[in-house]
């Protein structure tokens, strides 16, 4: 025992890339495959189609492999750091169900049409009518359909069923069925099983049966595919974000290495405007670094001598060198990368209502086909009546609607959200939407604008405040900095003219000098008045500590080596930002302020939209570790942000929403992408999600129902071909009929009466 576990432990997990995974419980199936390896332990994502294997020494990689590959299921050691497989095997999947899609929509149009016409009207048949509709029928029954008959038979190979088993069953004994009846003639299968003379082009609609089934199960297929498809590309985008190579200084020069090769204890030199490539302490050098990649928050932090800096952020106006202490998967970037990875293979495995009961659906519908042939054969019932009426069980069982309730409600639901300005990624978010109970917001950007803005201005008393603004934008119109765009732009709103600046320099870590208009002029934060020895009256002093108590940045404004101006910067709260909060507690939530800014900011915003609880200065791993506490302690959480710090926090959180003006890899890690620019998109989004939620288990339930009432009908032999084919089509016409319902959705709001019903 403890020698496996201290294999487990020295020895580095070994990934794998898993192919052939048609649902949750084939990942299930792969999973329980590894694990009888001795001394392993396997974790299959189904979303990313990855595999984790633990406790296996690197020689004993074949092993894995040959698991994965006796299970039915292909596999492959993953060595790409970008998972270049995986992408390619995504896209050729994807590719390869819309051309079967297409191929069986194309023809089972025309099918639909001349098997219902030439079955009612028999002055249209033409000679080998029956022969035309086989044509048509055969490429759908066979190439589109192979998915489905090759999971079948893959599963049949290692004594399993899914859902793909009875889908495969049914589109065979429907053709099949089919097929027999046109060879034997209408009135000679009519008697031959038992019915007499079969109704007038009754012999064909078991074609309609077979080639709609294929061309549903496609569609949900395919849906759901491109849906999987998104699981996987925030950690890629993640991965991206670090650079591919290293500046390091060795024997006194300075030479660029794969980022791989760079090493603890080396050390990096930045350049202004690069990316960090590894986490480290500044020994030398002044740098404003923006930190936005891991902490969301837009003020560039001041980093010198003595300072932590990440990988993935940038030092916008500086030469930085910094002494490496984590390389790799050791950074709080790959940290980042791998809370997500967990938290998303966590989603992963949770299946769907579907799945849940095709557990059991699948293996009972088939021995019921079997019993009910054996039984009416006990009765002394002809052999062959006895079989068709079984396949009658199997064909009316199949799910056609099943195959619609989740994706027809789905893209409805999507659509309705993208012209609500609400984006929903996948059936994931609306199973988690209805058991919120608590909202965590995070702060710049989801609460507040995300701009800069000076929202107060002292200026000293000699000093006339237009002469203030026009040295302050003078010298802010030289640089890139949010605090410095604030400036420039609040000056502009007072004054014509910005006058020219001569001698502009940026003092690292302090902020910018120059020569306006004769004098020498100084802008930065308040550690500037003192590194330049200038005076400060009482009276400014004041402003920049009412500035801090009131969470915003003071910006010191100094001419001739004397303040004469303080102006207070800070990031704007949404207009909208307390009534969503307002209509959330109404809706009986929770919301909590997540923030990795200083307390005194965090309070400000959060006294402002109304908020009690707040949680600040959090670094991103801790903000996926404060929803992990929230999960644990018992609720259900929806996570709103809009940073690539707020990834891991969203990929954890059971409801992930992300303010579209936020990053790439942000919008990747949510569920819900909220692309209107107004929080009270929040609830409605919520709103939106349980509503589409709602029709989806009405759709299942209709679904389910249709079978129970039509099983037994078939099972006494009271269904032929064509009321079959009636009540399947007829089942599938209110599963999309219900759907289209969600097109009328619109939230509801404080003051409607129907708001908590």
């Amino acid at each position: 025992m403890s020698t496996t576990a201290t294999r487990q432990t020295a020895t580095p997990p070994i990934e794998l890339n898993i192919s052939g995974m048609s649902c949750a419980a084939c990942a299930g199936r792969v999973e329980r495959a590894l694990n009888r390896i001795e001394g392993v332990d396997a974790v299959v994502n189904y979303a990313t189609e990855r595999a984790v294997v633990s406790g296996l020494e690197p020689a004993r990689e074949s092993e894995a492999v040959d698991a994965v590959t006796r299970a039915g299921y292909g596999a492959e050691v993953r060595v790409d750091a970008a998972d270049e497989w995986t992408r390619r095997s995504n896209e050729t999947r994807i590719t390869g169900l819309r051309r079967r899609l297409v191929l069986a929509a194309l023809l089972t149009i025309p099918l639909m049409d001349l098997t219902l016409i030439l079955a009612l009207v028999p002055g249209l048949r033409f000679p080998h009518w029956e022969l035309v509709c086989i044509a048509l029928a055969l490429p759908i029954v066979t190439w589109c359909a192979w998915p489905f008959h090759r999971a079948t038979l893959r599963n049949l190979r290692h004594g399993a069923v899914s859902m793909d088993t009875l889908v495969s069953l049914g589109i065979a004994a429907s053709f099949g069925w089919a097929l027999v009846t046109v060879l034997l003639g209408s009135d000679a299968a009519g008697y031959w099983i038992g019915y007499g003379p079969t109704p007038p082009g009754a012999n064909a609609i078991y074609l309609d049966v077979a080639a709609g089934m294929t061309t549903f199960q496609l569609a949900g297929r395919y849906f759901e595919a491109r849906s999987r498809r998104k699981a996987g590309d925030v950690l890629d985008a993640l991965a991206a974000l670090a650079p591919a190579n290293a500046r390091i200084r060795r024997d006194g020069d300075e030479i660029v290495i794969p980022i791989g090769d760079v090493r603890v204890g080396d050390v990096a030199v930045v350049l202004p405007g690069e990316t960090l490539p590894v986490d480290g302490e500044v020994v030398e050098g002044w740098a404003a670094v923006d930190t936005s990649a891991m902490t969301g928050e837009p003020v560039p932090r001041e980093a010198g001598p003595g300072k932590q800096v990440m990988a993935g952020t940038i030092s916008t106006n500086g030469r930085l060198v910094v002494d490496v202490t984590a390389v790799g998967t050791r950074t709080q970037l790959a940290q980042l990368a791998t809370l997500a990875e967990r938290a998303q293979e966590s989603k992963a495995r949770i299946q769907s209502l579907v799945d849940r009961i095709v557990q059991w659906f699948v293996p009972s519908i088939i021995l019921l086909s079997i019993a009910v042939t054996a039984g009416w054969m006990l009765t002394g019932a002809e052999p062959a009546r006895a079989i068709s009426i079984g396949v009658a069980v199997l064909i009316i069982a199949c799910p056609c609607a099943l195959g619609l309730a989740t994706p027809t409600a789905l893209m409805v639901g999507v659509g309705r959200g993208a012209q609500l300005g609400i984006l929903i990624k996948g059936q994931g978010a609306l199973e988690a939407s209805g058991r919120i109970d608590t909202v965590v917001l995070d702060k710049t950007g989801t609460l507040t604008e995300g701009v800069m803005r000076v929202v107060e201005q002292s200026v000293h008393e000699t000093i006339a405040p237009h002469d203030a603004l026009r040295w302050a934008a003078a010298l802010e119109s030289g640089s890139t900095h949010p605090v410095a765009l604030a400036v420039v732009e609040h000056a502009k709103a007072s004054i014509a003219d910005i006058p020219a600046v001569e001698g502009f320099r940026v003092r690292p870590g302090l902020g910018v000098e120059g020569q306006v208009a004769g004098s020498s002029v100084a802008i930065g934060g308040p550690r500037l008045v003192a590194e330049i020895s200038a005076t400060i009256a009482p009276a400014l002093t004041a402003a920049i500590e009412r500035a801090r108590e009131s969470g915003a940045s003071p910006i010191v404004l100094v001419r001739d080596r004397r303040a004469v101006a303080v102006l207070a910067v800070e990031d704007r709260v949404r207009a909208s930002a307390p009534g969503a909060v307002a209509t959330l507690a109404a809706l009986g939530m929770r919301t909590v302020l997540l923030t990795g800014d200083d307390d005194a900011a965090a309070r400000r915003v959060a006294s402002a939209v109304g908020i009690d609880d707040i949680r600040s200065q959090v670094t991103p791993i801790e903000k996926a570790q404060v929803i992990a506490d929230l999960r644990a302690a018992g609720h259900r959480v929806a996570m709103v942000g809009d940073g690539i710090n707020d990834a891991a926090a969203l990929a954890g959180a059971d409801l992930g929403m992300a303010i579209v003006s936020g990053t790439d890899v942000a919008l990747k890690s949510a569920d819900i992408i909220l692309v209107r620019d107004d929080l009270t998109v929040v609830p409605d989004a919520i709103g939106l999600s349980r509503r589409t939620l709602r029709t989806i288990r009405g759709n299942l339930l209709w679904a389910f129902g249709y079978n129970i009432a039509a099983i037994p009908l078939a099972a006494a032999g009271l269904l032929n071909p064509l009321i079959a084919a009636a009540a399947m089509s007829l089942s599938s016409v209110f599963v999309v009929w219900n759907s289209l319902r969600l097109r009328s959705y619109s939230p509801k709001r404080l003051d409607d009466d129907r708001y908590m019903s």
